[in-house]
């Protein structure tokens, strides 16, 4: 089985509007609300692919409930820490004519210090049963920013590979405990390396200055175009099909989950990367968030490019 981590999960709403306008009162095309957040949609892809998985992090209020409700109907198991506060909701607004996407993100619940003592008590005991852990996103206020730092050791001391999907502060501390696997987007990158990346050579430097620091996996990825990824095998470029865009929003999480899989699956590295960037294409043709079709992925599968660098 798989184990996830959600430090702040959210519902996400999302309202499908063309020729959306600031100011304006509009009624949606389509509309959903679902149980959301980056590690969620982790979760949520890695059962669509048939595999089991248990999520963790924390849940509260009403809204954590949903989000326990919805993951128990799709057979999932709960490990949450439950807390006092209201788990947050987050809007996307998608405008297929216009080919845009806006995002409203709630800050998400106070987190209290017992909380986070228990979090990492029961982390520390269900982790030993899982040899691949995903770690996603933000967590919400009250949790320090070196959490994932102490979330890697563990894993390292329960003969886990954590595959680590963060940002900011969040990743730059992460990095000093070398997760297995980190996948930064171009923004992120820059960000870790304090410069701009234009190039593919530009790229494959970055991923290898990344991967010297001793994260074994390096992906950096690149939207619609796809990702540069750095192994111990060398470096690849994975680059996507073609599809009919209908939000990209959930598709990095997606490549997150179909890169768990595939290794849980005995798939090298550039294998379970072509999966993942195949789960990213299948998500980003619907307007759910965390959502891809099977025989979509096998399909978008056959048809991922990948070029040694």
């Amino acid at each position: 089985m798989i184990l996830t981590v959600t430090l702040n999960p959210s519902i996400d709403k999302s309202y499908r509007i063309d020729n959306f306008q600031i100011g304006k009162i509009f009624r949606p095309q389509e509309e959903n609300s679902v149980a959301g957040g980056k590690g969620i949609n982790v979760t949520k892809v890695i059962k669509i692919l048939g595999e089991e998985v248990t999520a963790t992090g924390f849940l509260g209020g009403k809204a954590g409930e949903f989000i326990e409700e919805e993951l128990n109907k799709m057979g999932v198991r709960c490990e949450f820490i439950k807390i006092e506060g209201e788990t947050r909701t987050c809007i996307a607004i998608l405008d297929p004519v216009q080919g845009t996407h806006t995002e409203i993100l709630e800050k998400g619940p106070y987190v209290e210090p017992e909380n986070i003592v228990e979090f990492l008590e029961k982390f520390s005991i269900i982790s030993k049963k899982y040899n691949i852990i995903t770690a996603s996103g933000s967590a919400a206020r009250g949790v320090y920013e070196d959490i994932y730092v102490e979330l890697v050791n563990i894993a390292k001391r329960n003969g886990a590979k954590l595959i680590l999907d963060t940002s900011g502060n969040y990743l730059s501390k992460a990095l000093t405990a070398k997760p297995f696997m980190i996948k930064p987007n171009k923004e992120e990158a820059e960000k870790l390396l304090r410069r701009e990346l234009k190039t593919i050579e530009e790229f494959k430097k970055a991923a290898e200055e990344l991967r010297n620091l001793g994260i074994e996996v390096v992906s950096i990825t690149l939207g619609s175009e796809g990702s540069i990824i750095a192994t111990n095998e060398g470096v690849f470029e994975i680059t996507p099909p073609k599809i009919k865009l209908a939000s990209p929003v959930g598709s990095g999480d997606s490549y997150v989950a179909g890169m768990a899989v595939g290794i849980k699956r005995g798939f090298n590295i550039v294998e379970a990367a072509i999966l993942a960037t195949a789960c990213g294409a299948s998500n980003a043709m619907h307007y759910k968030t965390g959502y891809v079709v099977r025989s979509d992925v096998e399909q978008l599968r056959k048809e991922v490019k990948v070029e040694k660098l």
